[in-house]
């Protein structure tokens, strides 16, 4: 760790002002005031031990305004980002810049165990053949040879490693199947060297996933992955709700059943060990997992469970016949003799799973809401928590000395009320830093009122009509955003028809090849859903206009939105002005975030729902959204387009 007292201490202005140091180092500095506000606000922050929310526009560099004082303050300090692309912006980018000028600055990158490799499960498949076809037998080639050459096992650094390789999967280090200390590789092991390093870091690079999968951690029997901080930053800290109620809930699935199924039969084999009665506990659990999954009905989507009650009434036996099997499978593997740690493991794993299963089928719990989701082969129950507020009051705010909230988009109506009733934030500071881009000549915003209501049975096809007359204009170059897949598909299919440019739809390819073929490829068009409302960044002409089908309002029915609605509503609130209009205008205000995104970029966006004019609550919208310039009329969006080009 850097030692407080050795660290220089000029006044952030010699830093972040016109003539500072980042003037002279950086080759795209530009003075900002906000950023330098920003930076001191942070630092202000951390000397006094207090909480800080700050919205700081695009275009502020906050990043730079939340590292350079958190470095100085020679704390430990954890940063939390939304996404692994922001997480290797700032270790492979920022933090090497500011060596320059910290050059004692430690630094780590920690992500889920999951994308590490386990050197132990690496070695054990050489003794198994069960490697599937000559492709996955060259990959493990290139696996082993990569293992001696790596310092950190993570698997980004494989680039042809496709994302779906079920080789990984065998092979990686999550801690399901780790037996920690008792591991023969335990002192060379990638997980343990990031524990290492991160041990001693001043800074600790982490994704919100992770963060709150270690605050859930510690909740249980099994060590933290973090060392101690005093300090953590949430960039793009408008995500931690969601991320939160997921890592405070509980899950289990099929997969869950068969991995185990899978794992146990995998150990039998590589350990020789003789246990014809764990064998034959595992062909019991798969019967009995398949026979209770098939219970529920097909289609795909999220329906909220109610009704475990009647569901359990009816369906009694499948679910005993369930308990009974993994009961059995903990009790035959405790059984064996002379057992290893791996058996222990499935052991644990065995009852975890259980107890999982009675929580979510049998708990009273109102503080829950219970819900099952099919998605593709997969069956998924889960319990989570309605509010998290809480749970981050007691565990984050509470026991954290400093935190630091950050995005762009945390505000509605120039106030953070909303942020701080959904994540229980009691005191904190707070700032508003504006955009130094200039939106009222940069950007217009175009809302129709000729098209019908969102909800209206021809809506789609008059979207369709509306989109191709705005790509005429723009030339393509756009995102198409959409709050619902089947929409997206609907209005796409109409659109294919008769627009001239390379169309590209999510779901066709990985997120990333869909950027990187939409960057590359002049005048496309990218309909997409909520996966690209946010975290990503396309400069310049090739992104000229951001169009987004209705007012992003989070669907009623999911059953986690429900149980938030009716608990507002029971509870004397008003859900739909408290919590469903900020949403949406969070996530509004993220969507349009995507077209400007540097001082030269000009752009058209346009919300084809009349409701944001029309009804009373669109003027929370409009006036949330930074001061672009305004117009109902398609030839006024066209003239602006031709002063572009």
């Amino acid at each position: 760790m850097m030692s407080k007292d050795k660290v220089e201490k000029p006044a952030l202005e010699k830093i972040f002002g016109p003539t500072g140091w980042l003037a002279r180092h950086h080759p795209r500095f530009e003075y900002r005031p906000g950023q330098l506000e920003m930076a001191e606000g942070v630092e202000s922050a951390v000397q006094n031990g207090q909480h800080l929310i700050v919205e700081a526009g695009t275009g502020t560099g906050k990043t730079l305004a939340y590292l350079v004082p958190l470095i100085r303050s020679g704390e430990r300090v954890v940063i939390s980002t939304g996404t692994k692309n922001l997480q290797e912006q700032l270790f492979y980018k920022d933090i090497p810049f500011l060596k320059k000028m910290f050059p004692r600055l430690r630094a780590t990158l920690m992500k889920g165990r999951q994308n590490y490799l386990c050197r132990q499960k690496l070695y054990d498949l050489e003794q198994q053949p069960v490697l599937n076809g000559l492709e996955e037998v060259s990959l493990y080639g290139q696996l082993r040879e990569w293992e001696t050459q790596t310092e950190t096992g993570d698997r980004a650094e494989l680039e042809n490693l496709p994302d779906t390789s079920e080789l990984w999967s065998r092979i990686d280090a999550r801690r399901e199947a780790c037996t920690g200390q008792k591991c023969k590789q335990f002192e060379r092991c990638f997980v343990t060297w990031m524990h290492q390093r991160a041990a001693e870091s001043d800074l600790i690079i982490v994704n919100h996933h992770l963060f709150f999968a270690d605050l859930a951690l510690k909740q249980t029997d099994y060590a933290s992955l973090l060392p101690e901080y005093s300090t953590v930053v949430f960039d793009e800290a408008h995500e931690i709700e969601d991320v939160a109620t997921l890592y405070f809930g509980l899950k289990v699935s099929n997969y869950k059943i068969e991995e185990l199924a899978r794992d146990t039969e995998a150990t039998l084999k590589l350990k020789k060990l003789d246990a014809a009665e764990v064998a034959g506990a595992v062909r019991e659990l798969r019967r009995r997992g398949d026979l209770f999954f098939e219970l529920f009905p097909g289609g795909e989507g999220r329906t909220n469970f109610d009704n475990r009650e009647s569901f359990l009434e009816v369906n009694r036996g499948a679910y005993s016949a369930l308990m009974n099997a993994l009961i059995r499978i903990e009790t035959e593997l405790l059984r064996v003799k002379d057992r290893p740690e791996e058996i222990n493991n499935l052991a644990r794993r065995s009852e975890e799973t259980r107890k999982a299963f009675e929580t979510i089928l049998e708990s009273r719990n109102r503080t829950f809401v219970y819900w099952w989701e099919r998605r593709g082969r997969g069956i998924f129950l889960e319990a989570s928590p309605i509010d998290v507020s809480p749970i981050l009051r007691e565990k984050v705010f509470e026991r954290i000395r400093t935190v630091i909230l950050t995005s762009a988009t945390l505000s509605v109506l120039s106030k953070f009320d909303f942020l701080k009733r959904r994540l229980g934030v009691q005191v904190a500071r707070e700032k508003i830093l504006e955009s130094h881009f200039d939106f009222d000549r940069q950007a217009l915003l175009y809302t129709p009122l000729h098209l019908p209501d969102p909800r209206e049975p021809e809506y789609s096809a008059r979207v369709a009509n509306e989109v191709v007359a705005l790509l005429k204009i723009t030339r393509g170059r756009a995102f198409v955003l959409f709050t619902s897949h089947q929409q997206m598909r609907a209005v796409y299919e109409r659109v294919r028809r008769r627009a001239r440019y390379p169309l590209i739809l999510q779901g066709t390819a990985p997120r990333t090849a869909l950027l990187d073929k939409f960057r590359s490829t002049p005048h496309a068009v990218l309909f997409a859903t909520s996966s690209f409302w946010q975290g990503v960044d396309v400069q310049g002409q090739q992104l000229s206009a951001v169009i987004i089908d209705r007012l992003p309002f989070a669907v009623p029915t999911d059953p986690v939105v429900a149980a938030r609605i009716r608990q507002i509503n029971e509870d004397g609130g008003n859900a739909f002005t408290e919590y469903q209009i900020p949403e949406a205008v969070i996530a509004l205000k993220q969507g349009f975030g995507r077209l400007i995104r540097s001082e030269t970029d000009r752009g058209v966006l346009a919300i084809l729902d009349r409701r944001m004019v029309q009804k009373q609550y669109g003027k929370v919208f409009f006036e949330s959204l930074p001061s672009y310039r305004c117009t109902r009329r398609l030839e006024e969006v066209e003239a602006f387009m031709q002063e572009c080009l």
